[in-house]
């Protein structure tokens, strides 16, 4: 991620705030269309997970400047996914998913430079945590 990229996920990140419950909505209602079989992976109350992914995204957005401080927390997501039963195929879908939200949710603020923006921060994000998942649990 460049540090322009950084800036426009920021930014458009604070667009996302004012509408994060619809937001969070349209993220699992996509999810779940494009592979129902996730449904089976969370089993507590949607809300309160909806309510979890937005604060995490809130987290790995402002955090983006400073990824000392966030890959750990990052790395610890991963894990506890892949206790979930979350796969690295998962990690795609949610991502298409992801784009899929912003786009309805920024309409034309979802720029072009946006969207690859958004990718590369993802696609970070998810390969760390999926790189964390794989590795053995030191003692």
């Amino acid at each position: 991620m460049t540090p322009s990229q950084i800036a426009i996920v920021e930014r458009t990140w604070r667009l996302v705030l004012p509408i994060k419950e619809q937001a969070a909505r349209l993220f699992y209602g996509k999810l779940f269309e494009m592979d129902p079989s996730l449904r089976r992976l969370f089993k507590g109350n949607m809300g309160e997970q909806e309510r979890k992914l937005m604060s995490m995204l809130n987290t790995a957005v402002n955090g983006l400047s400073r990824l000392e401080t966030l890959v750990p927390a990052v790395q610890d997501l991963g894990r506890r996914h892949a206790n979930y039963g979350v796969t690295d195929e998962h990690y795609i879908v949610v991502g298409a998913a992801l784009s899929w939200t912003l786009q309805q949710g920024l309409g034309a603020a979802f720029t072009p430079e946006a969207k690859q923006a958004w990718t590369a921060t993802y696609e970070a994000l998810a390969d760390t945590m999926k790189r964390a998942a794989a590795a053995p649990v030191s003692a």
